[in-house]
Parts: C-alpha cells; sequence; structure tokens
C-alpha cells in the first residue's frame, strides 16, 4: 500500500476501534443547527485521525465533520468524518463506520472506510483498484432496476415531498428499497455488489468523500443528484454499479 493508504488505513482503524471500545457510553450529545447530532466521541475520534494525518502530511489541509477545515485551498485536501452513522450509535445501533477521503488538486484519489464491529476495511487509490481486507472488489452487474436493492436518504423530513415522490417512482421499478442510516456502509456495500445503489438528498462532503474513489476503481459511479462531478463542497449524490446510473438519475430529475 502507498504512505497515503497506509496513514488512512491506520487512523481510520485507531478510530473505529476507539469508537467500538465506547459503544453504549456516549456520554454528551450535541444537537446541531441541521438538527443532526454529535457525541463526545466523534470529536475524539476526529481528534485521533486528525492527529495521524498532520504528523504524516502536515503540509495537507483537512475538512473535518466537527472541527471544520484547515486548508481548504491546499493541493491535497483529507475530509473526514469520523463517525459516520452517529444517531444509530446514539441509539446503540451497530451500524457506523470511519470515512476517510483525499482530495488532490480537485480530484478524489483515495479513501478508506473502516466499519469497526465487523472488522471490514475498504480502501482504494486512483488507478490501483478497490479492496477489503486486502481482497479485491467490484460492484454488482444487475442492469435492471426490477432486481435490484436501492437504499435512500432516510432524512426525509427535510424535503417530505420531493422525497417521497422521488422514494414512490423508485420503489415502483426497484426489487427493494433499504435505510441503513450509514453512508460508509451503504457505499461499501454498492462497492463491493451486496447493494446496488444510493440516492441521498443531504449527505455532505464527509459523508460520501471515503467512498468516491472505492466506488469508481470497483467499477461504479458516484455523481451529483444531477450527474455532476462531485467536489469537496457537494451535498447530495447517487451512487450505483454505474450500468443503472442513468435510469436512477433520471428518476431524481424529474422531482429536483
Amino acid at each position: 500500500m502507498s504512505e497515503i493508504i497506509n496513514t488512512a488505513v491506520s487512523a481510520a482503524r485507531e478510530a473505529g476501534d476507539f469508537l467500538l471500545e465506547n459503544f453504549g457510553k456516549v456520554s454528551n450529545i450535541e444537537r446541531k443547527k441541521d438538527r443532526s447530532l454529535a457525541t463526545n466521541l466523534d470529536k475524539e475520534a476526529e481528534g485521533i485521525i486528525v492527529k495521524k494525518i498532520k504528523e504524516d502530511f502536515p503540509e495537507h489541509g483537512i475538512l473535518a465533520e466537527e472541527s471544520g477545515s484547515q486548508g481548504n485551498n491546499k493541493e491535497n485536501l483529507w475530509i473526514i468524518d469520523p463517525l459516520d452513522g452517529t444517531h444509530n450509535y446514539i441509539r446503540n445501533m451497530n451500524i457506523f463506520g470511519v470515512s476517510i477521503g483525499l482530495i488532490r488538486n480537485k480530484e478524489f484519489i483515495a479513501g478508506v472506510i473502516y466499519m469497526p464491529v465487523e472488522k471490514e476495511m475498504y480502501c482504494a487509490q486512483k488507478g490501483a483498484g478497490a479492496f477489503k481486507n486486502e481482497k479485491k472488489i467490484k460492484v454488482s452487474d444487475n442492469e435492471d432496476l426490477s432486481r435490484c436493492s436501492i437504499s435512500f436518504d432516510s432524512s426525509i423530513a427535510k424535503a417530505a415531498d420531493v422525497m417521497t415522490t422521488t422514494l414512490r417512482d423508485v420503489a415502483l421499478q426497484a426489487f427493494n428499497i433499504r435505510m441503513y442510516g450509514s453512508s460508509a456502509r451503504i457505499l461499501s456495500y454498492i462497492a463491493e455488489g451486496c447493494l446496488d445503489a444510493s440516492i441521498e438528498f443531504h449527505d455532505l462532503p464527509w459523508d460520501f468523500a471515503g467512498s468516491v474513489c472505492i466506488i469508481e476503481e470497483a467499477g461504479g459511479k458516484i455523481t451529483g443528484l444531477k450527474g455532476e462531478t462531485l467536489t469537496h463542497s457537494s451535498v447530495g449524490y447517487i451512487a450505483s454499479n454505474g450500468k443503472i446510473h442513468d435510469k436512477l438519475k433520471n428518476i431524481v430529475a424529474a422531482h429536483i
């Protein structure tokens, strides 16, 4: 593995194992302006990751969910979600993970997702393939929506009219719909072919940054809701095995 991946894997594993050790021990919950929640453990896990990146790559920028931006304009930008699936974690549901992505000159070039409960480490670097626990992975081959399992955004209250009508049209064509409450879980499942696609309206860069390179190197596709290239300031995404991407994009386009 490259030095970049080694750093991301090491940081994700340390932070994820810390979260697992403290599962069920949340002592403080903060409600943010967007109605999302953060815990004292999110912040401690983020500190572990930021410390490791600064030690190995002091010249790089960092954009982290809890502590914000430290050098957004730098050539290399790490984007960190220390605890993806915070609401699950607070309610003692064990669907949560760590997500770390790296952008170089506005291109996602590396990513790591760690699911500590299952000890699943997903990683990818541009041009080098996608891996789960060092075994190569790829997306599904499903081309027919009627055979596809699709994850959908659970934050329906944020835009109920648009999202419920979109969900209806997707559900009428898909085999079934899933909601996991964790983009790290959803996108890692797409990368290894367990899910076929996901539509998220309100996810922020730290939610998907660790997954972009993994999805693409596994043969899939991930874009903005209108098919645009994702950036460090994008909101929302469509991720898929690539074969059904345009079908989903057209469904979403009819509603947004």
